[in-house]
């Protein structure tokens, strides 16, 4: 028996037309990146900014915390963005901002320098150098390896000598000048002595330092004649160290030696 199929029409129902969506029309290339590069302003960005802190706040609150610092850390790299300084401009912004510094003060200070902090400093690297010297070796500690251990800490202790007597002749504070050649050579003297005459040589160059900063005071500088016997007997006490202070010996008696020739003369 054959199977007779009836064909059936189906009414279909056609849907209204649907309202027409306004599609975002593509940019070219030029418009895109001329619109990257144009500045934006700051309430744009600000406006950015806030929308997306709105937006974060919907996330977990530790993502939102993360999120929100690094869009506030890439928003402030956009804007120190800039060319950076150079040595010059460098220098001449330090020098500026110094004189305005100095231009506020209202009373302008002398150039003092503390005396009392500048023998602390050298007395501390004097005692630096006997740290660096090993005392658990069964030979001497003054020999050769025990040199190079220490050798660092007396050019530092030769520097600072240097350095600090040339403070204070620049801040022309001769009194404190002598005094620290005074102190220094007693410090110096108090440095290790080496099996090597060669190795000793860093000693020589600060009694040499030394006493030259003590004749430039003391040809500026003329101190009253109890003072001039006070430094005298000193310096002869640091010439049992060093044969260098001479001089200054020798300037100190030509000094009272005016001196009482003038007081004769007055009489």
């Amino acid at each position: 028996m054959a199977t007779i199929c009836h064909s059936r029409r189906v009414l279909v129902e056609i849907p209204a037309p649907q309202p027409k969506i306004s599609a975002r029309m593509r940019r070219s290339y030029l418009e895109i990146l001329s619109s990257r590069m144009a500045p934006s302003s700051p309430t744009s960005r600000n406006r950015n900014i806030t929308s997306n802190s709105k937006r974060g706040q919907l996330l977990d609150p530790a993502i939102y915390r993360a999120w929100n610092s690094r869009s506030e850390d890439h928003s402030e790299k956009m804007e120190d963005n800039q060319a950076p300084l150079s040595n010059q401009q460098l220098v001449q912004l330090i020098r500026s901002l110094i004189l305005v510094e100095q231009g506020q003060r209202s009373e302008p200070r002398a150039p003092t320098t503390d005396l009392k902090l500048l023998l602390e400093d050298l007395h501390l690297k004097k005692a630096n150098v006997y740290r660096s010297i090993p005392y658990s070796r069964l030979g001497s500690n003054r020999d050769a390896h025990c040199y190079r251990k220490a050798y660092p800490h007396l050019v530092v202790f030769k520097v600072s000598c240097q350095e600090w007597g040339q403070l204070l002749l620049q801040n022309e504070e001769w009194e404190s000048v002598l005094e620290h050649a005074l102190v220094a050579g007693r410090y110096t003297s108090e440095l290790p002595q080496w099996e090597t005459s060669n190795h000793n040589l860093v000693r020589e160059q600060c009694y040499n330092m030394l006493a030259a900063h003590s004749i430039t005071a003391l040809q500026h500088y003329c101190p009253e004649p109890s003072k001039a016997r006070e430094l005298l007997r000193r310096f002869k006490i640091a010439l049992v160290h060093s044969q260098l202070f001479s001089s200054c010996v020798q300037e100190l008696e030509r000094i009272l030696g005016e001196a009482q020739m003038s007081s004769i003369n007055t009489h």
